[in-house]
């Protein structure tokens, strides 16, 4: 899939962890970006902890009193953090981040549609 883009990556962003502990044991963000050559920074945004999360960056957003659970690789934690903070979207999940979830589960085709109109739905 990524390999159909024609521009630059600046980053590529992950629905879940990059690193699973403190001590940098690789999840599926790190396995990403070992598999970029580690060319391309890989930011993880997990919406659940995992197992006694103590190393990942929380952000706050919206109203939402749940944090997000921001790693990265091959870019500082805090800009990451930074960065999916303030990404589109009044709600806990930034928009793009819930547009391409909502494409992964439905049929092809409907991201398209969707981006059309991308403010529709953005609680």
């Amino acid at each position: 899939m990524l390999r159909k883009i024609k521009e630059p990556l600046r980053a590529v962003i992950v629905d879940g962890y990059v690193w699973l502990d403190a001590r940098q044991t690789p999840g599926l963000g790190a396995h990403l970006h070992d598999a970029l050559l580690r060319r391309v920074p890989v930011i993880g945004v997990a919406k659940t902890p995992f197992r006694g999360d103590d190393w990942s960056r929380r952000v706050m957003r919206g109203k939402s009193r749940r944090p997000l659970f921001v790693t990265a690789a091959g870019y500082p934690s805090d800009e990451a953090a930074e960065a999916i903070r303030t990404m589109h979207g009044d709600s806990r999940i930034p928009t793009m981040l819930r547009l391409a979830d909502h494409a992964a589960r439905t049929r092809p085709g409907s991201l398209r549609r969707r981006m059309a109109s991308p403010l529709a739905g953005d609680n």
